[in-house]
């Protein structure tokens, strides 16, 4: 399968699955919602609590080289200037004067004038558009005014009265508290090079034209690790974590052809970056081939400001040369909202199938691996009998008592009808309890990417799911 082969997800299909089935609702909903804002319902955030689960496990607990950090999202406002975020941290902005719209300067060329548009700067940008002359996207009036640079960073104050208070930000990333508390990790998690310091955590970041659902929020989550080294063995560690990079997008499942890396050219790497490489994801539609993780090499940049600006010394004492030096930092950063956004669109598929009356149907299915499945099976009994239920309860309590697998339990509606929801939601597998589980003391397993079925033992249930799933 190549990436332009026909799929059957869709954005439109993947919203309102999501919706339908309990995933992520709109912000705000009853309101009319808040541009931009996702808040995940019951499947959405078991869904999400395993992928971050699953990250932590693969290269915290894993790994003898990491450690975690829980930072507050607020920090001191000169870390902000030490990082240049302040300066740098800008989007190229324009306006529509007719209806007042406004767009990302580079998202518009690329998007509207299929031209290239990494690197150049606001004049620039401006000058293409004044010669291309684009609609609004909007309204279509050609009335879009020059770039300028707007900065993304959301502002808000520390104390009772804003007259008096101290303007802080809510932090755009999750990076700079692994480097401010770099000295406090070194005193005492007795850590030597080459060492990481791992965190998921939320940030916040008001971009321009936020869109195309949980691909660009406001307010989301990072999956981030700052690895340290010494400055000669900074290419060798990039290496090294773009093959562990690549790796864990396997571990998700998803398709190869869905995924490429892409090297920045220099005019697009950041001002602390000495080399950057994207993991980009095809998107169905318009979208096409888009970032989804980023590796970078940092170099001693974010250490060497904020031990200017702070007066700290940062810098590593190697015991072997009795030298100092600062080290070096390679970033691998995992966006967890689009990890979710991919997870769903790879996992969504559909089947011509025929329904009991013989009329032609559509099966829809989402094949998650079971390592991030919200549930892991779902225990059913054929009928609404107390005999079956009683068995089918004591399945669902042993797996949630003898496990840490979430299952689920359900006894309402015709059985081929409760297939079909745990299909939708992406269950691996269901356990269904029949009349001849009373002689046999055996339950149906049902597969769901299959469909076949077979026959276990009750006794068996809890360690047969457990090796399926792990």
């Amino acid at each position: 399968m190549t990436a332009n082969a026909e799929r059957a997800a869709s954005m439109e299909k993947i919203v309102a699955l999501c919706k339908r089935r309990g995933f992520v609702f709109p912000g705000s909903d009853i309101y009319g919602g808040l541009a931009n804002t996702w808040d995940y319902g019951p499947l959405g955030i078991e869904l999400k609590n395993n992928i971050k689960q699953l990250w932590w496990k693969t290269f915290v607990h894993r790994r003898r080289d990491i450690v975690g950090l829980d930072a507050g999202i607020l920090m001191h406002p000169r870390v902000w200037e030490a990082s240049g975020h302040v300066v740098n941290f800008n989007d190229p902005l324009v306006d529509c004067k007719t209806c007042k719209a406004r767009f990302r300067a580079d998202h518009l060329i690329e998007e509207r004038l299929g031209k290239e548009a990494a690197g150049l700067t606001p004049d620039q940008m401006s000058e293409i558009i004044r010669t291309e002359n684009p609609a609004c996207p909007k309204c279509g009036n050609r009335t879009l005014t020059d770039a300028r640079q707007f900065n993304m960073m959301f502002k808000t104050t520390i104390g009772p009265v804003s007259e008096t208070g101290v303007d802080v930000y809510l932090r755009p990333e999750t990076a700079q508290a692994m480097f401010v508390q770099f000295k406090n990790i070194m005193a005492t998690a007795r850590v030597k090079l080459p060492f990481g310091v791992a965190q998921i955590g939320k940030s916040f970041r008001n971009e321009i034209t936020p869109g195309n659902f949980i691909f660009r929020d406001i307010e989301f989550e990072q999956m981030e690790i700052e690895y340290f080294v010494r400055p000669e063995r900074a290419a060798e560690a990039f290496d090294a974590w773009l093959d562990a990079m690549k790796a864990w997008v396997g571990a998700l499942g998803l398709q190869d052809a869905h995924v490429r890396v892409r090297e920045h050219e220099q005019a697009e790497l950041s001002h602390y970056s000495d080399r950057t490489l994207d993991f980009e994801y095809f998107f169905p539609g318009p979208m096409g081939w888009k970032e989804l993780y980023g590796l970078a090499n940092r170099t001693d940049f974010d250490l060497r400001q904020h031990q200017e600006f702070s007066g700290e010394d940062l810098s590593w004492f190697d015991q072997e040369s009795g030298t100092r030096f600062l080290p070096y930092v390679i970033e691998p950063t995992f966006g967890v909202d689009r990890t979710i956004l991919v997870v769903l669109l790879d996992a969504y598929d559909e089947e011509a199938t025929v329904d009991v009356n013989g009329k032609a149907d559509t099966r829809i299915v989402l094949r998650f691996d079971p390592k991030v499945a919200p549930y892991k099976a779902a225990i059913l009994p054929l009928m609404k009998k107390p005999e079956l239920t009683e068995i089918a309860k004591g399945i669902y309590d042993r797996i949630q008592t003898e496990t840490d697998l979430l299952v689920d339990y359900d006894e309402t509606g015709n059985i081929g009808k409760r297939y079909r929801r745990q299909d939708e939601i992406g269950t691996p597998f269901c356990f269904t309890v029949d009349p001849d589980s009373l002689d046999d003391g055996s339950v149906t397993v049902r597969d769901r990417d299959t469909t076949e079925q077979d026959r276990i033992a009750i006794d068996d249930v809890v360690s047969w799911l457990s090796s399926r799933v792990r």
